[in-house]
């Protein structure tokens, strides 16, 4: 029988939705899975297991799941014996410490002596520790914003993504103790044919990765111009630079960072770039 890498996916959630277009923009196509333990891929030697988040990290390292994704934090939290292969670019976020909206905060020190709800207490407890602050940690799962309003602590710590959820119910961030976002994790004793396709996984990985982080950009220059706009255009090693049928003019073809676009955008139109077109791009292999 053929090895199959078996790669542990959250079961439900936009962190699972997230994880599975992932993997079919990297060419795996999972056959089933809507309610299912695990699904096979018939044009990848893939396995995926459709687990509880924070049951993954130890899944993967008692080997059930070879590799593993699901959010930074749970990888923290859990504490497990597991490497993290690579960030992921999806599931962003992060963890704060927030307290009833009329409070007067005045700093780190405002938590001495306080009780604090969270699901997360092993984070929370490392940060309070190497900050000198003594803090009651109350552990509880799910709807940790309430515990405030009905007495059961006096602050919480949690996962924030647009704060509404904490304006709903009374309360103000007032701290970021750290910022999560989805990684791959992977057991640190997998064998050589698993690794091989461990590795073959992540070339994909990478290759929508930088599609996604990229543009390709195509552009009419002024001869003169030329010399100018290539320093703003490196490209994967150096942007293509051909005449065009009308004298004095060339075409340009690069790739720029998505973050950097508009900015090159503005010194290429002032050095007298005409026809900027920006196209995205599918895959990219480096």
């Amino acid at each position: 029988m053929n090895e199959r890498l078996k790669i542990a996916i959250q079961k439900s959630g936009r962190l699972s939705e997230k994880s599975l277009e992932l993997l079919k923009e990297c060419g795996v196509n999972l056959l089933g899975g809507n309610g299912k333990l695990k699904a096979e891929a018939k044009n990848f030697p893939v396995e995926a297991l459709f687990l509880r988040d924070d049951d993954i990290p130890q899944y993967v390292e008692q080997g059930v799941a070879d590799v593993g994704i699901l959010g930074e934090n749970e990888v923290w939290e859990k504490n497990k014996n597991v490497v993290i292969i690579r960030k992921l670019g999806f599931a962003g976020c992060r963890m704060s410490l927030a307290i009833p909206k009329d409070e007067n905060y005045t700093g780190l020190s405002y938590f001495m002596d306080k009780k604090i709800a969270t699901s997360y207490p092993v984070i929370l407890n490392r940060f309070f520790k190497n900050h000198k602050i003594r803090v009651e940690i109350e552990e509880i799962s799910g709807s940790v914003e309430i515990a405030p309003g009905i007495g059961l602590a006096d602050a919480i710590f949690d996962i924030v993504s647009t704060g509404s959820t904490l304006l709903m119910n009374g309360l103000k961030e007032v701290e970021t103790v750290i910022e999560s976002e989805a990684v791959l994790i992977a057991n640190k004793k997998l064998g050589k044919t698993k690794n091989e396709i461990l590795e073959k996984l992540l070339l994909r990985i990478k290759a929508v990765r930088n599609a996604s982080e990229n543009k390709y950009i195509t552009l009419n220059a002024p001869e003169a111009a030329v010399a100018e706009i290539i320093k703003l255009l490196p490209g994967m090693k150096s942007p293509t630079v051909v005449k065009l049928a009308e004298k004095g003019w060339y075409g340009i073809h690069s790739v720029v960072k998505e973050d950097e676009f508009w900015d090159i955008v503005d010194k290429m139109k002032q050095l007298g770039a005409e026809g900027i077109l920006v196209i995205p791009i599918e895959k990219m292999v480096i």
